[in-house]
């Protein structure tokens, strides 16, 4: 008997196949929802609708650490992101390296997403500023009212308070009532060109491809979780979604490389990834925990040292068993 499944993630071009049923995932029904990540997450961690959902790195990790995740994560990991990119300051306010950012307010969307995770680690690891250096403030970036989804309990030398509910963090970076922002998604207050507001790091990709060559981590932003009773009803389950989301993944790559006629609207995708694989190896997207132990492990790392684990997890700890030596390409 096939497994009904729901599973929700966003459509990626690496999910696309998935989507368009290119692709099944062996022994199920998979009925698919393309939803926005912030919205799979909320759906997700708060009452767990689905049984395979797209999931932040962070939130899972905490519910992991508490032993009260109702998912088991695969090494499927979504979205990863470079982070340089990710801070938004003043530009009237002396901040010209990150090491001025000792003693400044500083406005995240939620203390615990993935991104300011990232962020933070690479501030103290590659610049000196840790996390009770800066005064964090947490709110909407666009949109007044958000919250933690998970509940936190910081360090104490850690200052982290909400704004008032009915008000934005790009508001506030645009009256200059905090003085940089850490947010996965651009501002309206700088992509509207606000003139005192900018990017940290205006070169934001020579430093990424930097932190690059001296780390050899490319940032893991999302994982997928499977429902934990099922895996524990069907422990194929696990290495049968693994499966489908890597052959999904390689038809992307496939695509991406196509360049006869362009798939993707961009006019020098054949360059950009002629220039990723020179820099970062035909591979530079793996799936499966081989290849990604370094960025799992620095994650893994940051979040404890951050407050966010209640104990530091190793990589075994966040993957259903069966996947931890699964071959990926």
């Amino acid at each position: 008997m096939r497994v009904p499944l729901t599973v929700a993630c966003w459509n990626y071009d690496r999910t696309r196949a998935l989507f368009d049923g290119r692709i099944k995932i062996e022994g199920c029904d998979a009925n698919l929802f393309s939803l926005p990540v912030e919205e799979t997450f909320f759906r997700a961690l708060r009452s767990a609708e689905f049984d395979v959902a797209e999931l932040s790195l962070s939130s899972y990790t905490m519910l992991r650490s508490r032993e009260s995740s109702p998912y088991v994560a695969i090494p499927v990991f979504l979205s990863r992101m470079f982070r340089h990119s990710a801070i938004y300051i003043r530009t009237d306010r002396g901040i010209n390296a990150p090491s001025d950012l000792v003693g400044r307010t500083v406005g995240v969307p939620e203390y615990q997403l993935t991104a300011p995770v990232w962020v933070r680690g690479i501030l103290e690891d590659e610049y000196g500023v840790k996390p009770s250096d800066i005064r964090w403030r947490t709110g909407g970036v666009e949109q007044p009212g958000r919250h933690e989804k998970v509940a936190l309990a910081l360090p104490a030398d850690v200052e982290c308070q909400p704004i008032p509910a009915e008000e934005t963090l790009s508001q506030w970076l645009e009256e200059g009532r905090i003085d940089a922002l850490i947010a996965p998604r651009a501002p309206s207050s700088y992509t509207n060109g606000h003139p005192n507001v900018g990017r940290l790091f205006q070169d934001y990709r020579s430093v990424e491809k930097e932190y690059y060559a001296n780390t050899g981590i490319f940032p893991i932003m999302h994982v997928i979780g499977i429902r934990a009773a099922l895996v524990e009803q069907h422990p194929w389950l696990p290495a049968s979604v693994l499966k489908a989301f890597l052959e999904a993944k390689q038809i992307a790559e496939q695509d991406i490389g196509e360049v006869a006629a362009l798939k993707l609207t961009l006019p020098w995708v054949a360059a950009e990834l002629d220039e990723t694989v020179a820099r970062m190896g035909r591979n530079y997207w793996p799936y499966g925990v081989k290849g990604s132990e370094a960025a799992l492990d620095t994650f893994l790392r940051y979040h404890h040292g951050q407050g966010l684990s209640k104990q530091r997890l190793s990589i075994a700890d966040l993957f259903a068993s069966s996947t931890l030596e699964q071959v990926c390409v």
